[in-house]
């Protein structure tokens, strides 16, 4: 029998809340804080402690899906490339097609502006099962998000996508879209615009007697528009994991650079009750002062470890900012290789602590809404990533959209070209790389308008 001595480092309490407070997600932490105000006294939350709470309409229309990682096209950590397929697949419409996924795809093969595209997007997440857009993107601007400009530039594009009437804020202008799309025009157009509800009761010769027209033109009119689909998102699959991205971090570009934000920022989310705080110094009675004390305790040491978390997602998200700052000026292909471990170094912190301040974690800047752990990819030490992941995929999407569309590269041909420009991938990942993007090979690129 062997006797070993060895050092052993065990967690106190304050340290094990903090560190679970620190994983925890804005909708956990809400929960948390919530069930808090309930079970002890002495909390009183902050009125508004949860701004982006599901409650508020505009915010719960932007849904998070797990198969977000195509709203900016990359947002599967490099680290789970090789991931189970099948996991995989069910999260790129292999398994079950949703509309959003579909939607996401079509605008990530278009050639738009960053600002545009995330505008899409997120107008993409804001559609209800149906395929149409319920809030008008005046109220979604109100909500800060996006501009208002940027927004209509997105709504314009979603409207082009198909399901045709995808978009739509009404059914008159669902039918219309599919009309546009048809290339009709004339009596049909007026009567989806004007007399749908006549329509819908068969009062034909009425239409026909207000517009002008013959009851057949009516009539015929009438056998088009029943091939029109008054729900364009109805042949798609719904998704259960249905949830509403709460930014935790918020970058804006400022003159004198960017301004990163935690989304509570300084302001803690609850106080400790005056009453029960007076009441702890003055009362005699020893099972009032037992259970008060051990409330202020539970509530003071909570009230820190929030706090302490809000520091360190700063520290965290400031840091990032720093690192990829050609992110947020040029989009996907200015992103460059960065570790957890990078991060702690910097800010002098465990990469343990780093792992789980970016858990569950979301930014919102102009680009769009990513989760943090986007930020991080391999190293450009790799073998076949010079840059991230991300930054090759991009600049290979780029590649494509600039060919010749009646003399398609090769993957090889791509190959060679990526690694003239400092990406050295070989062809089979050149390969792999743009079907996870959802590009046809050569043949079904050629003439591909």
């Amino acid at each position: 029998m062997f006797l070993k001595q060895e050092q052993v480092q065990k967690l106190n309490q304050s340290q094990i809340l903090r560190s679970t407070l620190l994983q925890m997600s804005t909708v956990e932490l809400d929960a948390y804080l919530t069930d808090l105000a309930q079970s002890n006294p002495v909390v009183e939350l902050e009125e508004g402690f949860s701004d982006f709470s599901p409650d508020n309409k505009l915010l719960q229309k932007l849904r998070w899906l797990e198969e977000n990682d195509y709203q900016n096209r990359f947002y599967r950590p490099a680290e789970e490339e090789f991931a189970d397929p099948l996991d995989r697949a069910s999260t790129s419409g292999g398994l079950e097609e949703t509309l959003l996924r579909f939607l996401l795809r079509q605008i990530d093969r278009l050639n738009l502006s960053p600002q545009t595209a995330a505008a899409a997007r997120y107008l993409a997440a804001c559609l209800d099962d149906d395929g149409y857009l319920r809030t008008p993107v005046e109220e979604l601007a109100n909500a800060g998000v996006l501009a208002l400009p940027c927004l209509k530039e997105g709504l314009v594009v979603l409207q082009s996508l198909e399901p045709a009437g995808v978009g739509a804020a009404t059914l008159s202008q669902c039918l219309t879209l599919q009309l546009e799309l048809l290339g009709e025009s004339g009596p049909v157009r007026e009567i989806v615009s004007t007399y749908l509800e006549p329509l819908a009761k068969h009062h034909y010769r009425f239409i026909a007697s207000q517009m002008g027209i013959s009851l057949e033109q009516v009539q015929q009119c009438q056998r088009l528009i029943q091939q029109l689909n008054p729900r364009p998102g109805g042949d798609f699959e719904g998704c259960e994991t249905v949830g509403f991205i709460q930014p935790d971090v918020i970058v804006t570009e400022e003159q004198d650079g960017f301004c990163v934000q935690t989304r509570r920022g300084q302001q803690p989310p609850f106080h400790l009750n005056a009453f029960y705080q007076e009441l702890l110094s003055q009362s005699d009675d020893p099972h009032v002062l037992e259970y008060l004390s051990e409330k202020m305790r539970q509530a003071t040491a909570i009230l820190q470890a929030v706090e302490q978390r809000e520091s360190t997602l700063q520290r965290c998200a400031q840091a990032i900012v720093d690192r990829q700052h050609a992110f947020f000026r040029q989009g996907p292909g200015g992103l460059l290789p960065l570790r957890m471990a990078d991060i702690a170094q910097s800010l002098g912190i465990h990469e343990s602590t780093v792992s789980r301040a970016v858990r569950e974690k979301y930014l919102q800047c102009s680009m769009g809404i990513f989760p943090m752990s986007y930020f991080f990819s391999r190293s450009s030490a790799a073998p076949e990533l010079s840059g991230s992941g991300a930054a090759a995929r991009s600049r290979l999407r780029q590649l494509i959209d600039q060919e010749d569309k009646t003399r398609p590269l090769s993957d090889q041909k791509l190959c060679q070209m990526m690694t003239q420009e400092g990406y050295p991938l070989s062809r089979r990942t050149v390969a792999k790389y743009r079907e996870e993007m959802n590009i046809p090979g050569t043949a079904g690129r050629r003439n591909m308008e």
